[in-house]
């Protein structure tokens, strides 16, 4: 498949539609909320940061889906193996949340009475800051973790999606960011070691149709002494022109064309899962660990998502024709359906 590589421009054009689809490596398309042309009710924005540490993580969300504002943190236990969350929902913030039209400019401070969250910019990355006083029954979680960002590459894709002219996804995946920090849970202290601990931001705006089914993989961490990740993904929208299928390597990207989940039947956290690419360039098998499994159903709303953290292994073929062999690199690999 011919992957078209995007320049320098708008994101959509003067009837807000998508100006080109394509991929990125870097924030290459301007977006502006002001130009879309669609329903403010079908306009979805987040930012979504995972961030793994070994034997525990953390994953936080801020998003303005239109009709529903949505806070929430996770922590990770993947000893137990338990996920805990606390989230917020509000009713139609419809922008109000205001979140950035860049990934690279701009602040989220979110202070609801139950869940305070930012994600602020800093010379040297991004910092994520949480208080939720309630958490886990009162035991209460707070703290920093800061993500350093030096120069690298991400992938950027703008998607548009079939038969709706308005409708389109812009997103940005930014990878291998080392993590330091800590957070304290119920009294009890979590250190973040950038030997150790990484950290992934899943950035995203756009208009989307109403169904959709999504899988999404993504890990990051050290191979032969250097950052090493990927992001992969599939499953909704018009991946012709581009897929979302990318390695990272010591600051560098590189393109995949398409890969494909093999998931096993029935199961989401027990049996292995495999991951091959069309190119032969990412063979992966995944040992579950943990399905943080979420299921709403409110009929005209529906969402289902399985969302399962363990570890990668497997070989990953550069650019330059290196094979890099991966063993038990911690990630994630999930399959969401969404009706919203």
């Amino acid at each position: 498949m011919t992957q078209i590589e995007l320049g320098p421009g708008e994101l959509l054009d003067r009837r807000g539609r998508l100006s080109e689809p394509g991929w990125a490596r870097r924030e290459v398309r301007r977006y502006s909320r002001a130009a879309i042309a669609a329903s403010p009710l079908r306009i979805k924005e987040w930012d979504y940061y995972c961030v793994l540490a070994g034997d525990y993580g953390l994953a936080a969300v801020v998003a303005d889906n239109g009709y529903m504002g949505f806070l929430s943190v996770t922590w990770l236990d993947l000893r137990a193996p338990k996920a805990t969350a606390e989230s917020v929902m509000t009713p139609f913030p419809l922008g109000r949340m205001a979140l950035p039209q860049s990934a690279d400019a701009g602040d989220i401070v979110q202070d609801h009475p139950r869940l305070k969250l930012a994600f602020r910019h800093t010379p040297q990355g991004r910092r994520l800051s949480i208080d939720c006083p309630g958490f886990a029954r009162g035991q209460g979680l707070s703290g920093t973790i800061d993500l350093a960002q030096p120069p690298m590459d991400r992938m950027m894709i703008a998607t548009p999606f079939p038969r709706a002219p308005k409708a389109f996804y812009y997103n940005q995946k930014v990878n291998c960011m080392a993590a330091s920090g800590e957070i304290v849970l119920g009294g009890q202290r979590y250190a973040f070691d950038p030997a150790s601990a990484f950290g992934v931001l899943d950035w995203g705006r756009g208009v989307w149709t109403y169904h959709n089914v999504w899988y999404w993989g993504s890990a990051s961490g050290l191979v032969d002494g250097a950052p090493f990740g990927f992001n992969i993904g599939y499953g909704f929208g018009d991946t012709s022109a581009a897929s979302e299928n990318m390695l990272f390597y010591d600051g560098v990207a590189h393109k995949l064309d398409q890969v494909t989940f093999h998931l096993p039947q029935g199961t989401y956290d027990g049996a292995p899962w495999r991951f091959s690419s069309n190119d032969g360039r990412l063979e992966m098998t995944f040992e579950p660990i943990l399905d943080r499994a979420d299921a709403a159903d409110f009929k005209i709303i529906r969402s289902i998502a399985h969302q399962v953290f363990g570890r990668f292994s497997g070989t990953a073929t550069l650019d330059d024709g290196r094979v890099l062999k991966i063993d038990h690199l911690l990630g994630f690999a999930e399959q969401v359906e969404n009706a919203w």
